[in-house]
């Protein structure tokens, strides 16, 4: 037996333990074998506390402004309470750089509650890092997010935020269902959620086949179920429907409708600007900047364009 199948049996032995659930620092008593890091130049120690680094505990992610802030008024204080409980997500003069580079620069917007909100622009605009300051794990230059009425990267979000990446990071050893067990053992969430979101993500009838003999949209996929355990209150998708045909991304397109439906907020990252029509809000991105922060309905309005990417190509040129 190899080491890498010695350690796949012992994940799934203590998932497997009576009551279906994991203590985190149990997982962290797991060494890992080579096949399991993240990169040659940095192993992975333990697998459990990597996904907890990499999500929730980056405690420096959120530099405050250096201005001096406005008076705080008990009507201001009320006001701004509200604003937090309200939304979902609330960004002010938000900065970031990359570097050396400045690759957000003083964005601020609001995404309300139980909407989808689209995040469009070309690639290498900032849309990846201006996520990545959502969930907490990019370090800020200035600005503030908070994040359902919390600062991002609070322990508070650890189960109420479920994140995509554009590089899935499920182990290509496991099954689909070895490794979404896993994952939802790590997050606590209800071990019946892993036949819920393989089906929610069209991959039950592959359920059984390791990971790494996934195409390139199977694995999208399967990465986007392990952000759906534990039905999250915020979804956030770095381009998820990257790879996908036509009928998948529609698929796709229609579960993220039911989800806010059911009153989850998502915001979905994409360069194809025809995804912009099957949102309720769309934030459009150039150069770290951000265009647009308004309804699909309300762009066309205001250039005057009835095709959504003759409207952004309006918004780019006006500027240049």
């Amino acid at each position: 037996m190899t080491q890498r199948h010695e350690a796949r049996l012992a994940l799934l032995k203590l998932v497997d333990k009576p009551g279906g659930k994991v203590g985190v620092e149990q997982l962290d008593t797991i060494d890992m074998p080579s096949t399991f890091r993240l990169s040659a130049r940095r192993p992975r120690p333990s697998v459990a506390r990597e996904w907890q680094q990499v999500f929730y505990n980056n405690t420096r992610s959120h530099s405050r402004p250096t201005h001096p802030a406005a008076p705080l008024t008990p009507k201001l204080i009320e006001r701004r309470i509200k604003r937090m409980t309200n939304s979902a997500i609330l960004t002010a003069g938000l900065r970031v750089r990359r570097g050396g580079r400045e690759v957000v620069r003083d964005v601020g917007f609001e995404v309300p509650r139980g909407v989808i909100t689209g995040l469009l622009g070309p690639s290498g605009c900032g849309k990846t890092t201006l996520m990545r300051a959502i969930v907490g794990v990019q370090i800020v230059e200035g600005g503030t997010v908070t994040v359902l009425g919390q600062d991002a990267g609070s322990p508070q979000l650890r189960r109420k935020i479920g994140y995509a990446t554009q590089n899935p990071a499920i182990y290509a050893d496991l099954t689909i269902t070895e490794a979404l067990r896993y994952f939802a053992a790590v997050l606590r969430a209800p071990m019946s959620d892993v036949d819920r979101v393989i089906a929610e993500v069209g991959l039950t009838d592959h359920a059984g086949k390791l990971v790494g003999s996934l195409s390139g949209g199977q694995h999208n996929r399967a990465n986007l179920a392990v952000a759906l355990l534990g039905k999250p209150e915020l979804l956030v998708l770095d381009e998820p429907t990257v790879g996908l045909d036509p009928v998948l991304r529609d698929e796709l397109w229609a579960l993220f409708r039911r989800l806010a439906d059911a009153g989850a907020t998502l915001l979905v990252s994409s360069h194809v600007m025809d995804e912009a029509a099957r949102c309720d809000r769309i934030l459009l991105m150039r150069e770290g900047v951000l265009l647009a922060d308004e309804t699909p309905g309300e762009l066309r309005a205001r250039t005057g364009a009835t095709d959504l990417e003759q409207a952004f190509l309006r918004l780019v040129r006006a500027v240049l």
